[in-house]
């Protein structure tokens, strides 16, 4: 097994190279009030604080990228974007884990890795422009049941494949058969677009593996955020890929469950938190009675009786890769590609449910409406063949309604009366999009009968 050095970023003659994507301070201070706390989207302890704001003078959408370089000049528009400003003086994130970080995300192309847009660094001030991530971060959602009552069970595990495509891609198909392994998989780093694509945002601690070197392993110090550390990791320093695939298994959990992985709860059981106790949750059969509420609770559409929660063969296929990702040793956890094919096939399960859900539940409404027209026709039809002198109160009721009419000549307002409920149903039925068509037949046979006759049924 091999020990390798690792690659160091020369800070001077990397921001030499990209000094197109250089951004001054001044615009950066102008774009956030001097970084007020207006701008701030999230702060967490000491490490980096973000920023939203519109940068001005800059425009991402005339920056070109060619063979993972980036390249042309910063034109002059107005962008929204995030701003991540690393701490001063911080032992952890210095300017090492800055220019890190600028180099892992110029060398890589995902739509599941953040754009960097540009970066500033001046005085004492290092900040990286990337696009912006509208929905904000996968850890602002857990244990928050407001904001996880937004997160379906469809949309989590789309999440889930988004991140586990771009660690595949980190992992294997990056050009130039380079392999980078993030060290930094939690739900800190990832982030939300607008259309809930999630995208990883982190790789100041990220390392390139040699080429060609595939099953072999760097023997460096571990890094990176509690909880979601590879145990093997941390006790042999022995760095692989399956070192992100446990951090990946944690958000899994934590996606499942609807909780962060240092949750007390979890702590309570184990110092490592999550991960080793969903682990023995599992082996001992009680991982379901972790799953997030929220999830059990989920139902259709109009408050339908049938639930849209996680179908059963998505969860347990769900729960057996995440068990897997969160293996105590390296050769037992499941690569990438591997954990994405069972990802996919988890919402093909959940898809296909929902599809016949949709279908028993259209059908169930469709006939509980056929079986109160037919109702109603029946009604109809009798009050028809029934003459007015031998029931008073329609008689009444009519004379009445024809009354109040601003036209005298209008007759049957009983039956128009009725004509509208039926209308009402057949509205009900044609936005249902079931049987549309031959409940609409059904239905002008019963208002011929029960009315001798009917013009165009408008819904």
């Amino acid at each position: 097994m091999g020990c390798y050095i690792l690659y160091r970023v020369e800070p001077i003659c990397l921001e030499n190279k990209l000094g197109h994507l250089k951004i001054h301070l001044s615009d950066i201070k102008s774009a956030t009030h001097n970084f007020s706390e207006t701008y701030t989207i999230a702060s967490w302890n000491d490490n980096y604080t973000l920023y939203r704001a519109e940068l001005h003078f800059f425009d991402k959408e005339n920056l070109s990228c060619h063979k993972g370089k980036y390249e042309g000049e910063h034109l002059k528009g107005q962008s929204t974007v995030v701003l991540k400003r690393y701490p001063s003086g911080h032992a952890l994130y210095g300017e090492e884990e800055f220019f890190t970080e600028i180099e892992m995300l110029t060398r890589v192309k995902h739509p599941n890795i953040v754009n960097l847009l540009g970066f500033c660094v001046e005085d004492s001030e290092m900040v990286l422009v990337i696009e912006n991530i509208s929905n904000g971060y996968l850890v602002d959602y857990l244990g928050n049941v407001n904001h996880m009552r937004i997160l379906t069970w469809e949309k989590r595990l789309k999440i889930c494949i988004d991140v586990a495509h771009a660690l595949n891609y980190l992992h294997y198909e990056m050009e130039d058969q380079k392999i980078i392994i993030n060290r930094q998989i939690n739900s800190y780093s990832i982030g939300l677009d607008e259309n809930w694509g999630a995208k990883i945002v982190d790789f100041w601690f990220s390392v390139f593996l040699p080429p060609n070197q595939e099953d072999e392993a760097l023997y460096i110090n571990w890094r990176g955020r509690p909880g979601y550390i590879d145990s093997e990791h941390e006790k042999t320093y022995k760095l692989k890929r399956e070192s992100d695939v446990y951090g990946f298994g944690v958000v899994l959990f934590e996606i499942l469950c609807g909780m962060r992985a240092n949750d007390p709860i979890y702590k309570k059981e184990n110092v490592r938190g999550l991960g080793p106790v969903a682990r023995q949750s599992f082996c001992m059969g009680t991982l379901e009675d972790m799953i997030d509420t929220i999830l059990k609770d989920e139902i259709g559409e109009n408050n339908f009786v049938l639930s849209r929660g996680p179908n059963k063969d998505s969860l347990h296929t769900f729960m057996k890769i995440a068990y897997q990702c969160v293996a105590e040793t390296q050769d037992q956890r499941p690569t990438m590609k591997v954990v994405v094919k069972e990802l996919e096939k988890a919402l093909s399960l959940q898809l296909n449910s929902e599809v016949k859900s949709d279908y028993v539940e259209e059908k169930s409404h469709a006939s509980i409406i056929e079986t109160q027209v037919v109702e109603l026709s029946s009604e109809l039809n009798n009050m028809n063949m029934t003459r007015k002198s031998e029931i008073p109160e329609i008689h009444n009721k009519e004379k009445m309604l024809h009354d109040q009419s601003d036209d005298p000549a209008k007759p049957d307002c009983c039956k128009k009366v009725r004509l509208g409920r039926l209308l009402h149903l057949l509205g009900q039925i044609c936005q249902k999009q079931m049987h549309k068509y031959e409940m609409e037949a059904k239905l002008q046979v019963i208002l011929v009968v029960a009315f001798g006759g009917v013009g165009e049924i408008t819904v």
